[in-house]
């Protein structure tokens, strides 16, 4: 029997695999959640570095009262999408790294769609 870490990386692993065969050479834009805080990135596919960086952790982050509810997560969301288009960065691929695709991962989505990223 797999416990619930198990089954979220075989997840993790099962979209970035899908991921890689459709999106070649698109950047990925990664999401991270913790019981704390949220977090996304966009890494470039070739080179696997990380382009932008945005978390609730950071300096920006520490106006907001929580960094692990929707209203954060817009905020990474539109932070995020703000600093691809300064980088040049219109379009990505969407890598919700294994979570379920609602209330936060959607959030963010969502609010990174608004700012402008197409993915």
């Amino acid at each position: 029997m797999l416990n619930s870490a198990q089954l979220h990386q075989r997840r993790k692993q099962r979209i970035r695999t899908k991921i890689k065969k459709i999106a070649v050479d698109l950047p990925r834009l990664c999401v991270h959640r913790t019981n704390m805080h949220t977090y996304a990135q966009i890494v470039d596919v070739k080179g696997q570095k990380s382009i932008v960086l945005v978390g609730t952790t950071g300096k920006s982050g520490t106006s907001l009262k929580n960094g692990s509810n929707i209203e954060a997560a817009k905020f990474v969301g539109k932070t995020v999408a703000e600093l691809a288009k300064a980088k040049g960065i219109e379009k990505v691929v969407f890598d919700r790294s294994g979570y379920l695709y609602h209330g936060r991962i959607k959030a963010l989505a969502d609010a990174a769609r608004e700012a402008g990223l197409k993915f």
